[in-house]
């Protein structure tokens, strides 16, 4: 009989695959697992809660701190630096408001060159004016004679410039202060190295301020920590009798100038010479204490304007007294 023919799959049967996947074991692979188990736990960052909340909420916590704080958190990242450069005028004003209430009244900035009419700028710059020739004559030995080009040279600014200088230099003297170490005082006429790069870092510091308002506001949170200091230190000094702002260990903490609202001693006198940093205690200018009404009253900030219009008047009245002659 003939036989039929047998295919091997016929043969055989159905074959199945029963081998196994090896392990992988190699370093490598090990890198790439604990990559991708550490991708799919990242931990936030806390910093990313806080830039995940409401504007309003936000910008209410970060009015709370200090402008320095306003700094370092700039710093953090992008979000953050994003955040305070949109909103820096914002949040100066708002923490300036509660913490700097005295001295953002005391301090004012002084009024760019840029803001005047041009046909005043003229006149304010002249040399010949009687401030300018004063600055030439005898200029003070920790303070920068301001750029006429830059800021106005009226007395408004030029007292408002002094002031901001001043906040600068007393603060990098504190120290000093703080531990009894002499100043290094300079002879009449002088003018070292030293001081000259010193008064030069101050008055780049004080620039930074006419066109930051968080760093007008530094420099008023580095101005209350010079009078806090200052005061606590003459408070130690039980020799010196003098009347002083009356501060508590709570108005240090607060981090506010509430305390210097009430009565104290005038402090209208600029301290023309380094010496005179050893009996400062509050330098707070710009203001005069009314008794009937049992309160500082402030400069107003339209005294710049008033100064501008007289300088204007006095240049009518030598132009039409010019002419008044030439005529006859």
């Amino acid at each position: 009989m003939r036989k039929l023919d047998v295919s091997d799959e016929e043969e055989l049967g159905l074959l199945e695959d029963k081998t196994e996947a090896l392990a992988l074991r190699s370093k490598r692979t090990e890198r790439v697992r604990k990559k991708q188990a550490k991708k799919g736990k990242k931990t936030i960052h806390p910093s990313e809660y806080l830039t995940n909340l409401p504007y309003e909420l936000m910008f209410a916590i970060l009015s709370l701190l200090r402008p320095s704080d306003i700094f370092n958190l700039q710093r953090v990242n992008r979000a953050f630096h994003s955040f305070i450069t949109q909103q820096e005028r914002e949040l100066a004003r708002a923490i300036t408001s509660w913490r700097y209430v005295c001295l953002s009244q005391c301090f004012r900035l002084p009024v760019l060159m840029e803001n005047i009419d041009p046909s005043i700028r003229v006149h304010i710059q002249n040399p010949e004016r009687g401030e300018l020739r004063w600055l030439r004559k005898k200029p003070y030995q920790h303070i920068q004679t301001p750029d006429p080009a830059e800021i106005c040279t009226c007395l408004t600014c030029l007292l408002r410039w002094s002031g901001l200088c001043l906040i600068v230099d007393f603060a990098h003297w504190q120290r000093n202060l703080d531990t009894g170490d002499p100043i290094p005082m300079i002879p009449r006429g002088g003018q070292p190295q030293w001081n000259q790069t010193l008064i030069a870092s101050n008055a780049a510091i004080a620039r930074k301020a006419f066109r930051s308002p968080l760093w007008h506001a530094r420099l008023l949170e580095a101005h209350l920590d010079s009078t806090t200091r200052s005061i606590r230190r003459h408070a130690a000094n039980k020799g010196n009798k003098k009347s002083r702002f009356h501060m508590t260990k709570e108005d240090m903490e607060a981090g506010t100038d509430l305390f210097l609202e009430r009565s104290g001693p005038p402090s209208n006198d600029i301290p023309f010479h380094r010496d005179n940093y050893y009996m400062l205690e509050a330098y707070v200018p710009n203001r005069a204490w009314f008794k009937h009404l049992n309160q500082w009253q402030y400069l107003p900030a339209s005294e710049h304007d008033r100064d501008v219009a007289y300088i204007n008047s006095v240049i009518e009245d030598v132009y039409i007294s010019c002419h008044f002659t030439l005529v006859n």
